[in-house]
């Protein structure tokens, strides 16, 4: 009789190498992106070891922030944040005084 193992993980977010949700995504962008660069850069005629010292240097410091950003936000903090910034400061009212203080007389008549 065969057995079947059932998936634990429905619903779970993803996860590698402690990296969650939108940083794992950004990470394998980031990491592609340098990838392309320097090939482009490769093709280009620029310098071999400058080309290698560039992506290393990119490379690394892509991992080390990405990392340092899971650490501080958080699965779903990154996205918190970007929310805050559309949240408004404080708000303007310029309405005159008087329109506060007086009452509308035909919506209490209904």
């Amino acid at each position: 009789m065969n057995t079947y193992h059932i998936n634990k993980g429905i619903g779970r977010t993803v996860e590698f190498k402690g990296l969650k949700a939108q940083y794992l995504f950004i990470f394998a962008g980031g990491l592609l992106g340098i990838l392309v660069s320097v090939m482009i850069l490769y093709i280009a005629g620029v310098n071999t070891y400058f080309c290698l010292t560039l992506g290393g240097l990119s490379g690394g410091i892509l991992i080390w922030q990405t990392f340092s950003l899971n650490r501080k936000y958080g699965e779903h903090g990154l996205m918190k944040r970007r929310a805050l910034k559309k949240h408004p400061k404080y708000i303007i009212s310029r309405k005159c005084i008087y329109r506060y203080l007086k009452t509308n007389r035909q919506k209490s008549s209904l």
